[in-house]
């Protein structure tokens, strides 16, 4: 199952681990769906979230890791690993309607707010790739230190968080500028990672030293650390209160739940085996756990803490992603694509218009 190519010393299931995405406090969609990327399988599953069943297979290129929405949720980008690609997947056809070279091992990816631009961490040529979603081209390379794995970015924006499992720290990029403007030292081997809706902490998990780092955005300094059996994938809730964090575990995995107030462990949720990516629907009720050895995504009930579904997928799920909420526009091409009919935050929109106005003025 491992890749030849690789690195590092750490296993497999841990290295192409997926951070989980933190998502804003929307309303859901009628219809919300979770896509997992199956590594050995080279394909993607779709699962209803409403009755947890299967209902398309995807295939892309050699060993699909990472996965992710564009915020309007048209279109889902999943990280290739082998074939150092990202394949786009049209969500209203499940069809692949591109293929866009990147970095040698893509792990990791992540996209701005406005759905501009998609963040592509590649493992192999220690860099990020930009991906402009218009014309789905690379437009920038950035380098980063050894062995790239995940991205999150602020809600603002501004800048993205990845870590480098090879260097054990986090680069934060400016995304006006595409530079790194801090390294902050973690220690150790950081894979996922997740920034709180109002974009002040960063969690990130840290697989080889047991241990999740709170990350203050302001300082992009630690501050405070908690001990976690082996760590690799976080998501966050969308009221920010809690982090979910996946432990990468071939005697037990689980998942364990952190109060942000406190940045204490108040639960550990038994899943399957190798816990990797995790996601957290729109609105808040649900986990979705990608488990690589047991080939099986978990459903935890965030109400109770337990697990009320297991669903089969293909083989080594790694990556895991569901339908964003629906929020207010927050670019012109959303208005133009007939997005305002579905937008009720701050008010319904009656035309392109009032959608546009709402764009270039906030009002």
């Amino acid at each position: 199952m491992q890749s030849t190519k690789h690195r590092s010393s750490l296993s497999v299931p841990c290295l192409v681990c997926l951070l989980g995405i933190a998502l804003l406090a929307v309303p859901a969609q009628a219809q919300t769906f979770a896509y997992v990327t199956n590594s050995s399988s080279s394909s993607v599953s779709v699962i209803d979230t409403a009755t947890n069943a299967v209902t398309a297979t995807i295939e892309v290129e050699g060993r699909p890791i990472g996965v992710a929405f564009t915020p309007d949720g048209s279109r889902v980008y999943v990280a290739n690993s082998e074939s150092n690609s990202v394949s786009v997947i049209d969500t209203a056809t499940n069809t692949v309607t591109a293929t866009i070279a990147v970095g040698a091992f893509p792990q990791g990816l992540a996209f701005t707010p406005n759905g501009s631009s998609a963040y592509v961490g590649s493992s192999f040529s220690n860099s990020v790739s930009v991906i402009d979603t218009a014309t789905n081209t690379v437009v920038d390379t950035i380098n980063i230190g050894r062995d790239s794995t995940a991205v999150a970015i602020t809600p603002d924006g501004s800048r993205a968080y990845l870590t480098s499992t090879g260097t054990g720290a986090v680069s934060v990029i400016d995304t006006a500028t595409n530079t790194v403007i801090a390294t902050i030292g973690i220690g150790g081997a950081p894979v996922g990672v997740a920034i709180t809706p109002d974009g002040s902490r960063a969690y990130v998990a840290n697989n080889s030293i047991a241990s999740v780092s709170v990350i203050d955005t302001a300082t992009n300094t630690v501050i405070a650390t908690v001990a976690q059996a082996q760590p690799v994938g976080v998501a966050i809730t969308p009221d920010g209160s809690r982090a979910y964090v996946s432990n990468n575990s071939t005697a037990a995995g689980s998942v364990s739940v952190i109060d942000t107030a406190t940045n204490t462990v108040t639960a550990t949720v038994g899943v399957g085996l190798n816990a990797q990516s995790l996601a957290i629907t729109a609105d808040g009720t649900h986990v979705y756990v990608a488990c690589f050895s047991a080939n099986s995504v978990f459903v935890i009930d965030t109400a109770t803490n337990t697990v009320t579904a297991t669903v089969a997928v293909g083989f080594a799920p790694v990556g895991v992603a569901i339908t964003p909420g629906i929020g207010p526009p927050t670019n012109k091409s959303l208005c133009k694509r007939g997005g305002w009919k579905l937008f009720t935050i701050p008010r319904k929109f009656k035309n392109q218009g009032d959608c546009v106005s709402f764009v270039n003025t906030g009002k």
